[in-house]
């Protein structure tokens, strides 16, 4: 009984932190349009998001770390390819997605990402899917023609789609490199490594002038108020990045990788409600039933894998 009670209460916690780390998540893209709306770039937003997420998860990973040094410098490939594709690179790709199209829409795009994963596995490692994989990877395509209104021949922002679909490779990416835990790496030192380096590289492709760092005083508007700039910045690197990451690892140790995916589809949801509050966006009927199409999809997919 007593280990009943135990396993319950690890249960709640983990479902608990993984619904507060998607909902974290599920804020940033909002809050990344407004800003880039009152004149910051993109590289910006997302360049001060990491590096402040970093300041704060980089003392917890220290004392994760206890002194290995030697484990740092030999994962230190894993880090840096961590944190230019799967920090900066999904990021700055996602951020520069929502500048051209709905957050929401950005948003379902991108949650492809694990039937690009499942592709993946199969060319480089031979793991066939199974038909009910199939079902799922063929339900996200439906949906995401759906979603990106194609069947009604809108007109869509075909740069809009590229970023987002960049995005998706990004996320494939963090699935993928996340996975890896054979180097015994604790996940709070990949997650800070990982923002820190993604932040200073994007500081430094600013300087060269690969991508415009601009950023403004401004206010920041929203539907119907406006606030502060350093607001909106402060809880894009506190919430949406440092505790989103922090909440989504204390999740995945309670529940395992795979129900705590599950529970991470709700970050769709969030970013639809608070781009609905924030932003005003409502998304289209034919686009809600895409949405649905795809987190179908993405679950069948998920069932579908096997088993470990």
């Amino acid at each position: 009984m007593t280990h009943d009670r135990v396993t319950g209460g690890r249960l709640r916690a983990g479902l608990g932190f993984a619904v507060l780390s998607a909902s974290s998540f599920g804020l940033s893209g909002p809050l990344a349009r407004g800003l880039m709306d009152a004149g910051w770039s993109s590289a910006a937003a997302v360049a001060v998001r990491v590096l402040l997420a970093a300041a704060v998860l980089t003392p917890i990973a220290v004392v994760r770390l206890r002194g290995r040094w030697g484990l740092l410098r030999r994962t230190a490939p894993l880090i840096t390819a961590y944190g230019l594709v799967a920090v900066a690179g999904c990021q700055l790709a996602f951020f520069n997605a929502v500048a051209h199209m709905e957050v929401g829409v950005a948003l379902l795009v991108e949650y492809t990402a694990p039937v690009a994963v499942v592709g993946w596995l199969w060319l480089r490692r031979g793991q066939r899917p199974g038909r009910l994989t199939v079902v799922g990877a063929v339900l996200g395509l439906v949906g995401l023609m759906l979603v990106l209104d194609l069947v009604s021949g809108a007109r869509a922002s075909a740069v809009g789609i590229l970023w987002a679909l960049g995005a998706m490779v990004g996320a494939a990416v963090y699935f993928v490199l996340s996975a890896r835990d054979e180097d015994g790496l604790p996940g709070t030192v990949l997650a800070a490594g990982g923002l820190l380096v993604g932040g200073v590289a994007l500081l430094v492709a600013g300087a060269v002038g690969i991508v415009p760092l601009a950023v403004s005083g401004a206010p920041v508007a929203f539907d119907g108020f406006a606030v502060p700039w350093w607001l909106p910045v402060a809880v894009l690197g506190v919430v949406t990045a440092a505790l989103a990451y922090v909440a989504g690892i204390a999740a995945t140790r309670r529940l395992g990788s795979r129900l705590a995916s599950f529970v991470a589809l709700t970050e769709v949801l969030s970013a639809l409600v608070f781009a609905w509050l924030l932003l005003g966006e409502a998304p289209g009927g034919i686009q809600l039933v895409g949405g649905a199409l795809i987190l179908a999809g993405v679950v069948a997919v998920k069932l579908g894998e096997p088993r470990s």
